[in-house]
Parts: C-alpha cells; structure tokens; sequence
C-alpha cells in the first residue's frame, strides 16, 4: 500500500495520514521505511531496465526528455524516455534512463542500449528538434524516417513572431498540414503536395518575419515524413507531445512526494509513474489497408532490395544489354 501510494503522487504525510485511519495514530512512515520503499521500486526498474526487448517490435517509436532536480542543490538534470506503438497498434513503454545531457553521446547512448537488447529499428522515429537527439537518430537507426515534432516547431516560429501576429501564423501554420479534404492518398505524393503549401506559408511571410520563416525552412523533410504512414495516424504521430504530457504528471507527483533525494531514487520514482500511467495509453487502429501500407515501408525501409539481378544470374551479354537499353 506504501509503494502504491507514493506512485499515485501522494506526499510522506499522506501517507501517514493513510496508515493511521487503517492501523491507528501510532502509524508513521520512518526514513528507513522510504528507504526500502526506495529499494523495493528500484529493484522493480532494474529488471524492466534489463529486460529482453526481442519481443518488442515497434512501428511507431516516441522519443523524449524532461529535467529533475535529482540532487539538492544541484541544477536539474534530464532522464531520457522512449514508447512505442506496437505492429498491432498497441502502445508499449519502451526505456528509461538517466542522461547526462541532450547530447548526441547521451542519447545514442539510451538507444544502442535499447537495440542491444532486441529492439529493432522503427519505421518512423518522432522528437523535437534537439540536435543532439536528432544526431543519434541516424546514427543508431539509420534506416528509419524521422518526424519532428510539429508542435514543438510551431513554438520555436511563434517565438520569433510578434504577439499580434501569433494567431493568424499558427491557423495558417496549421492549415498547411490540413490532408482532410485531399484525396490524395498517403505517401511521396502526399509529402510533395504537403511541402509545396510549405513552401507557399514561407514564401507569404518570408519578407516580414525572416526569423520565425527561417526557422520553419530548416530541417523541411522531418515535418512531413508522417504524410508517408496511414492517415488513421497522422494525428497521432505527428508530434511527441503525449510523452511531453505524461511527463510533466511525473514531475508533479515526483514534487509532492518530497524526499526522494538523489538520481537513483528520482529516476526509480520517474518510472513507477510511467509505468502506472502507460497502462491507461490509447492505441492506434490498425485496419487492412494501414497494415498493408505499413508492410510496404517495413520491405522498402528496413528489407529493401539489395540488388536487381538474382544472385546466380548469369551475366547478361553485351549483346542483350544493348537490346534491353534500345527497348527500354
């Protein structure tokens, strides 16, 4: 009951209070009984820390960090995080860590951990715009897509903009990635036609706010790599906003529960509340024509043709060569 209630944000006192309206008033909470609370959590962690993930096979991988103040005293400091959405739509809280930063190290660091226990490459990565997180990205799974946060971007341009101005950017920001009355169907197309209204959003602003367009003209492929997965998705793979969410619940019951000093014991605490949320996640639908699109980007991402010529071919004759480039 203890363990349980610290998870659910409830203070030391509360949990006094708890204990006295079940065993009496000499009921109390010792240090030495936070401390094994401590223990009993971390121990949990570290098995699911060094858990198998062979099993886990994730189309859709969200990857994020937020800042505790594990030490007092001492500035804060990141724990990264990752979930994902299963092959059948099934969320699955992936990893957690402590960081030493948003480096490319840290959060390479984080990943080939996660690959070197089983996990294989998603077929679409989604972050902010970190550069250090971007980075390790490719660097651990390079042959994955990558889609960068789209709310995220709208604050780094609305940052640049003028308070007047804020509204009408963000309801044409907005508009640019409106698909609901295309008929066009997800994939390059859909990506080219969605890049164009980019380009149109730019060019319109480009004069008066240079700053907040310049922003919007960098890293251009990462806000439209979602246009390439089923529509049933889009909304829901087009920002990391969730994990964001989720997050700042953690740091608000890590807040109240108090006494919990140390990286050990915040990123344990971190955890268990993860851990408890993610079972209440929402999926993903995934209907036929979705998993079929889905089963095209795996062959042509993660399986693609190696060559064009069976293996034990014979060679073509210069002969036949000619013929089939006069065909073709």
């Amino acid at each position: 009951m203890v363990i349980a209630s610290f998870v659910r944000s409830l203070s030391v006192r509360d949990v006094e209070a708890t204990l006295a309206d079940a065993l009496g008033d000499q009921a109390a909470i010792s240090n030495s009984t936070v401390s094994e609370v401590c223990k009993a959590i971390r121990a949990e962690y570290d098995a699911w820390a060094r858990r198998r993930l062979d099993d886990v096979v994730v189309d859709y991988l969200f990857l994020d960090a937020s800042f505790f103040r594990m030490h007092p005293g001492s500035p804060a400091e990141p724990i990264l995080a990752a979930w994902g959405i299963t092959t059948d739509g099934k969320p699955v809280f992936v990893g957690l860590a402590p960081g030493s930063g948003e480096s490319t190290d840290a959060w390479a660091d984080f990943m080939t951990d996660l690959r070197d226990r089983g996990l294989a490459c998603p077929l679409l990565v989604i972050s902010d715009g970190a550069k250090g997180l971007i980075a390790a990205i490719e660097q651990v799974f390079p042959a994955a897509l990558r889609q960068r946060c789209l709310i995220h971007r709208l604050r780094n341009v609305m940052a640049k903009t003028p308070a007047g101005m804020q509204a009408e950017i963000r309801d044409r920001y907005w508009a640019v990635f409106d698909t609901n009355d295309l008929k066009t169907e997800p994939g390059p197309q859909l990506v080219e036609l969605i890049d164009h209204r980019l380009s149109e959003f730019i060019d319109r602003y480009r004069a008066t706010y240079p700053a907040a367009m310049k922003i919007l003209d960098t890293d251009r492929e990462g806000l439209t790599a979602y246009l390439r997965f089923p529509a049933e998705h889009h909304q829901r793979i087009r920002h990391s906003n969730f994990i964001e969410r989720t997050f700042g619940e953690t740091r608000r019951r890590a807040k109240v529960i108090g006494r919990f000093p140390g990286e050990t014991s915040c990123v344990s605490i971190a955890w268990a509340v993860l851990d408890r949320a993610s079972r209440g996640w929402r999926g993903l639908t995934m209907t036929p024509a979705g998993l079929g699109l889905l089963q095209d980007l795996r062959h042509s991402l993660l399986d693609p043709p190696r060559q064009l010529q069976p293996r034990h071919a014979a060679p073509l004759h210069p002969a036949d060569h000619q013929t089939i480039t006069a065909t073709a």
